[in-house]
């Protein structure tokens, strides 16, 4: 009985210190990354896809100037937030993540081209959809439990995390809007909006099932205004941007502030709230030293090429990175996310986030 007891006490004593050690000037303990090409940091690399970021430029104002597959110069968005959290690492991707305890500070999952829809992002090949980032969301968990003794304390544990969702931009880029046109295309923005919302509503419950409680949903940005929808698609009215897109998007966002709302009434001590894209990209002041607002840092493959939009593999690239919101024709630059994660996390407008920022969120 007395080396049973003395085992056990040793693995407390192992589970507290690596909680303490993992917590330790942290404002949670773990962060849980789901989401596409904004989020993505090497999910895709092993993958069948065009949606892939893992050849330079990509990268090129990255620590060692090494192209790890996230679509962007630098940072991206989880990257940032990691910092103000103060996180001590960047979240592995789930394709590289290690096993416990290493998996206790977190996971990223997002993959280039998903979506909320199974079958968003078909036409750029293999992608981790939001589904199938659940699953392996639940994998990671599983390893959990035994390593700090039951599922009563990695319940607890889990509690505690922040979950981040900033995905469906590719229900509407490489499904809704596709070319050419998807079957989702004949329905009306109004229906497919009420599509991707239902199963974002399963979605979300499922990720609250699974031991969420704190959890940011990035809602989808304006797309009508990223350079690749604007070659595509005819600008009407004199307006900068594709109207019709950002319309569509706005139902779909609408409609996600509605949910959220439900899921923090209807579950218990749930604490969702909704990060607003839109009013970060359009209220306040911009990122300081921007002026380039729509067109890309990088040489971009066009149609006919492989992957139309992205950085053209060992392209030319601009010098001043910072003044670009765009890096290819897709996907902003660092010194964007930075922005848009700085807003996300401490609010600068009372719009930014609803009920809370991050930073509350995370200390309720």
């Amino acid at each position: 009985m007395a080396a049973i007891s003395i085992t056990k006490w040793i693995i407390l004593s192992l589970n507290m210190f690596i909680i303490l050690t993992l917590t330790h000037a942290q404002q949670v303990p773990c962060l849980f990354i789901f989401g596409d090409s904004q989020s993505d940091n090497g999910n895709n690399n092993p993958l069948i896809t065009k949606a892939k970021a893992n050849y330079p430029p990509y990268g090129v104002d990255f620590p060692g100037a090494i192209p790890t597959g996230r679509f962007t110069n630098g940072k991206n968005i989880p990257d940032c937030l990691a910092e103000f959290l103060e996180l001590r690492d960047p979240i592995p991707p789930f394709a590289a993540a290690e096993g416990p305890p290493a998996l206790l500070k977190g996971v990223n999952y997002a993959s280039g081209a998903a979506g909320i829809l199974d079958s968003s992002g078909r036409n750029l090949g293999d992608r981790l959809c939001m589904k199938k980032q659940l699953e392996n969301h639940k994998a990671t968990i599983a390893q959990i439990a035994p390593l700090l003794g039951n599922q009563t304390s990695a319940d607890a544990y889990l509690n505690q995390c922040l979950y981040v969702v900033n995905i469906g931009s590719n229900d509407y880029i490489n499904n809704y809007f596709q070319q050419p046109p998807s079957p989702s295309n004949s329905l009306t923005p109004e229906a497919f909006a009420d599509e991707v919302i239902a199963a974002f509503s399963t979605q979300l419950k499922s990720l609250y099932e699974l031991g969420s409680r704190k959890v940011a949903v990035f809602g989808v940005g304006l797309i009508g205004c990223i350079p690749q929808e604007i070659l595509l698609y005819p600008i009407t009215n004199g307006s900068p941007c594709v109207d019709d897109s950002n319309i569509a998007v706005g139902i779909f966002n609408g409609k996600l502030v509605s949910l959220i709302k439900e899921l923090n009434t209807k579950l218990p001590n749930a604490q969702f709230t909704y990060i607003n894209v839109t009013s970060i990209a359009l209220g306040g002041p911009g990122p300081a030293g921007v002026t380039e607002v729509n067109d890309p840092c990088c040489e971009v493959q066009k149609a006919g090429d492989p992957a139309p939009g992205q950085c053209l593999p060992n392209g030319a690239v601009c010098e001043n990175r910072d003044q670009y919101i765009f890096f290819d024709n897709f996907h902003p630059t660092e010194i964007s996310n930075i922005f848009t994660a700085s807003r996300a996390y401490r609010a600068f407008l009372p719009t930014d986030a609803s009920p809370v920022d991050i930073e509350h969120l995370v200390r309720k």
